[in-house]
């Protein structure tokens, strides 16, 4: 099942099918959850930039690094991004499925012991990494801090203080590319499946419940 996102032009079903087969531009691997549309206004690339995000709320400015990671190194990058946030976090599950409306569910768990919350990431990594309708947000409000792998599989990090997390970035040498585009910034495609919706009602179920 794929829910397709502004998908440009009109493929036939082999074209669509040949290019969401597409998972490797260069030595980037996509995940299983997203491709690019068969334009390729953007193809996809590794690599992290530099941004701010202003609350129209409170005027307040945050600084942001927008991340693109592999897919063979994405999930280990997301959860050595978290580890800045200390021991006790809140998790924010995000999740569009059956969504007839743009935009997605949220179900928050507040006061979760991080080492708790990594073990059930790691049960459910396979849901990360192939469903394109999850995401996730952990984040410390007393730092105040938060890390998003959304449904593009892309990293986002909203902190006043970058500089852990671009040490785990330099870790795992992802570069500094100013100019890069995201694959969320033109069109692209969703991939998920059926059975990922109950996945995530289960995951839901488990973190809400500890």
């Amino acid at each position: 099942m794929t829910k397709v996102v502004n998908t440009a032009g009109k493929l036939s079903p082999l074209e669509f099918e040949s290019h969401l087969s597409v998972s490797r531009y260069g030595k980037f691997v996509l995940t299983e959850a997203v491709r690019p549309s068969f334009d390729l206004k953007v193809v996809p690339s590794e690599g992290y930039r530099h941004d701010r995000y202003s609350d129209e709320n409170t005027g307040a400015s945050i600084p942001v690094l927008m991340i693109s990671v592999s897919a063979e190194k994405i999930f280990d990058v997301f959860l050595d991004l978290l580890q800045p946030l200390g021991g006790t976090v809140d998790a924010v599950l995000e999740s569009s499925h059956l969504r007839k409306i743009p935009g997605h569910k949220d179900v928050r768990r507040e006061q979760i012991d991080l080492p708790v919350l990594t073990s059930y990431l790691f049960d459910y990594e396979h849901l990360f990494l192939a469903d394109g309708c999850v995401g996730i947000a952990v984040l410390n409000p007393a730092i105040p801090a938060e890390v998003q792998w959304d449904e593009h599989k892309l990293i986002t990090v909203y902190a006043d203080n970058l500089k852990p997390y671009e040490k785990v970035l330099r870790k795992y040498n992802i570069p500094h590319r100013q100019d890069i585009r995201l694959i969320s910034e033109a069109e692209h495609v969703h991939i998920t499946r059926k059975e990922y919706a109950g996945q995530f009602n289960a995951l839901k179920t488990l973190i809400c419940a500890e």
